[in-house]
């Protein structure tokens, strides 16, 4: 029996692991499309009718989650593909993929912001006054979005699913950014005109930051970057703590999608047999597949000679 940790069984195959995945993935992300799509079009309407440039901005905020959850619900179902002739290693970097748009996408909403938004600081006498709405709208769509963060981010990690707390995250940008936007519709309110337009602005530089950051963690991993250290030494750790396992080297690692690959030379008594030595690889590759998110393990023998005493 594979371990249970968090809920689901701790292997590196398409098994029951794997499908729980991609059915919460696809559960949660259907539930932010549903919030998004009714927030965005309350958003648009009342910041127009309001005259809120950062309510309208928070709407396009919102539209881009569609979009990118859009892109999740695609991943999802590629990534859980079984591995074909043209993908031996199997579909999991869709994953890393989505994550990687969904940074691209946020750096390109965010500058969009920024560009509809700088002439309007610079004419601020042409600006209509705001709407008591707008800040209602406001502050209840902070609500919805650090609840839809919350729920999320939980089953992310409940499920163990990086494209899912990526989704959280700009979930939570959305919140952080809704906040920015009551702040600056009240300040409005209370006789600072500008003060609206520019948490139009915040909110574009606070949704190009978080892109950058997806950006630059996806890339990363489709360049082969390998596991944190605590990881690559809880592996190492199960390793030598195979009996027959007398040592450890070249252990090597790189993620793909939410699982990891992992290459590493096993040192044995050189007296073993092959079938003694492949029963002791096959020990240690099924202990690190039990207790990490690991895809698979491709072990080498390297023999050790022990000197008679």
């Amino acid at each position: 029996m594979p371990q249970i940790q968090d809920g689901l069984p701790l292997q590196g195959d398409h098994g029951p692991g794997a499908r729980q995945r991609q059915a919460a993935s696809l559960r949660s992300t259907l539930v932010s499309v549903l919030l998004n799509t009714s927030l965005s079009v309350v958003q648009f309407t009342i910041g127009i009718l309001s005259h809120s440039a950062a309510l309208v901005a928070d709407a396009i905020h919102s539209l881009s989650d569609l979009l990118s959850d859009f892109i999740v619900l695609v991943a999802n179902r590629h990534s859980a593909k079984a591995p074909d002739d043209n993908h031996p290693y199997g579909h999991h970097r869709f994953e890393t993929a989505a994550s990687l748009a969904i940074g691209i996408l946020l750096i390109v909403v965010g500058a969009g912001m920024l560009w509809s938004g700088y002439p309007k600081l610079m004419a601020p006498e042409a600006l209509p006054p705001v709407h008591k709405a707008a800040l209602f709208t406001a502050l209840v769509t902070l609500l919805a979005k650090e609840l839809l963060f919350r729920y999320l981010l939980r089953v992310g990690k409940r499920v163990r699913s990086t494209m899912l707390v990526a989704n959280a995250w700009h979930a939570r940008s959305d919140a952080a950014s809704s906040l920015v936007v009551a702040v600056g519709i009240a300040a409005s309110l209370a006789g600072l005109p500008l003060a609206d337009p520019l948490a139009a602005l915040i909110v574009g530089l606070m949704i190009i930051r978080m892109g950058w950051r997806f950006f630059l963690d996806a890339f990363n991993d489709l360049m082969d970057h390998g596991v944190d250290s605590e990881t690559e030494d809880r592996i190492r750790t199960l390793l030598l703590g195979t009996p027959g396992v007398l040592g450890v080297h070249g252990l090597k690692t790189r993620k793909m999608g939410d699982m990891i690959w992992v290459e590493v030379d096993l040192e044995m008594d050189g007296a073993l047999t092959i079938q003694a030595g492949h029963e002791i690889a096959e020990e240690a590759r099924r202990r690190v597949m039990q207790q990490e998110a690991v895809l698979d393990v491709m072990t080498h023998f390297d023999p050790v000679i022990r000197q008679q005493s």
